[in-house]
């Protein structure tokens, strides 16, 4: 019989559901919690994994929450049944595929993107029985979803996973009223009074348009990025700067981002390597900053080639200023390129955006078009934090809510 190693940590959700499942598969599994014996902690550590929870299984390792690659693994062909309004319930089990009678609506408000933005934009929509359409192409692929831990979201007590934590919101939302469905949009026509999203499927109508898209969208991955996701590889200090105390880590960007988010790190890891890889910061980032911070060391026109590890991370691959290419030894390395742009190039040239594509907007989050916001990483934010992207969402709704019923004013929910 196999036999099972499971590293955990105390509030993981997806902990508590693979222990579930190992259990109705009938694998016994002995588990090694990193959060109250710091010697399972450095395991992982030497294993090259900064996240929970990790199964192994004669030696194989299945990082994050990975049920059916377990199940073939294990030649499992049945799970059990999750029990209604379970709070874990899979992704799978909020959003639906469109229908012809979801081309024949007209919506008060369709919203593309369903992270903390969009999906608190639909809980506020939803109750104040606006008609509510989500659409998202890859709901467990945003950058909140992907984030294996959050213990800063206001009300939150317990430590949850990015994709749990969106996922109540979706449900609160759904349980509204609201509509998810998974699919892409491909092109709009947002100036006429009905705005048309159009998808592979067929046309979705709608009077008021909310764009939450987020922001890594049009990551084109290094070599040995995506297979060390979560095992050296990431993408927010808040999240996941506490796997690196005492640690050498890289922070790869050229923008205000990455800035703030290397002297965060700072204040972490023993050793902060900035790879610029430009020969000035963009926009209003001020290199001056950094000033004061003996840990971390800027290394301008160094640009990330390659991420290299074997069984774990080992370090980056970098090509200097006068093309040499060199390996650095790390623990970590946080990106913040390219791919933390906006995936706002379906919009055509009919919503103004910036040159990196992030959305201009007012206020109150309206776009050059009436009817039609933008919110979350699809506009240029103070700081990037799932609590200020909710917050546009709540904004956008009672803006959209006004559009829809020809009010001046936005119209509060207090209760």
């Amino acid at each position: 019989m196999k036999k099972a190693i499971v590293y955990s940590s105390t509030g993981c959700p997806y902990c508590e559901k693979i222990k579930n499942d190992l259990k109705n598969w009938g694998i016994e599994y002995e588990e090694r919690n990193v959060t109250e014996n710091p010697d399972y902690f450095n395991d992982l550590h030497e294993k090259g994994m900064f996240s929970t929870p990790v199964t192994f299984i004669d030696g194989e390792a299945f990082i994050g929450y990975r049920p059916n690659k377990m199940k073939a693994y294990l030649g499992v062909e049945e799970t059990a049944t999750p029990k209604k309004n379970d709070p874990n319930q899979d992704t799978d089990e909020i959003f639906s595929v469109l229908s012809d009678d979801m081309f024949k609506e007209v919506y008060d408000l369709a919203i593309i993107g369903s992270g903390p933005a969009g999906a608190s934009a639909a809980v506020y929509a939803a109750r104040g029985r606006m008609k509510t359409i989500v659409l998202d192409k890859a709901p467990g692929a945003g950058a909140l979803a992907i984030t294996h831990k959050i213990a800063n979201y206001p009300g939150v007590n317990e430590e949850v996973t990015g994709l749990e934590l969106v996922d109540r919101i979706r449900r609160q939302a759904k349980g509204f009223g609201a509509t998810f469905v998974r699919t892409s949009v491909l092109s709009t026509n947002l100036k006429d009074d009905i705005k048309e999203l159009k998808t592979p499927e067929g046309v979705i109508k709608a009077k008021t348009v909310f764009i939450a898209v987020g922001a890594r969208g049009t990551n084109k991955k290094l070599k040995g990025e995506e297979e060390f996701t979560g095992r050296g590889v990431s993408y927010c200090s808040t999240c996941d700067g506490a796997f690196f105390q005492d640690r050498v880590v890289g922070v790869s960007g050229d923008n205000e981002e990455a800035l703030t988010e290397a002297i965060a790190l700072a204040k972490f890891a023993k050793q902060v390597y900035f790879f610029i890889p430009t020969k000035k910061l963009q926009g209003e980032a001020d290199i001056k900053a950094v000033e004061g911070y003996n840990n971390i060391e800027v290394l301008w026109q160094h640009r990330v080639r390659e991420v290299v590890g074997t069984d774990k991370f080992e370090g980056v691959l970098v090509q200097k200023p006068d093309g040499e290419q060199v390996t650095y030894e790390l623990d970590g390395v946080f990106f913040y390129m390219a791919g933390n742009k906006p995936n706002t190039e379906f919009l055509g040239d009919e919503i103004k955006r910036d040159a990196d594509g992030y959305i201009e907007v007012d206020e109150f989050l309206k776009t050059n078009i009436d009817g039609v916001f933008a919110g979350g990483d699809a506009r240029r934010t103070p700081v990037k934090q799932a609590v200020v992207a909710a917050a546009d969402g709540a904004i956008v709704a009672m803006g959209a809510d006004a559009y829809v019923n020809n009010r001046n004013k936005l119209l509060p929910q207090y209760s």
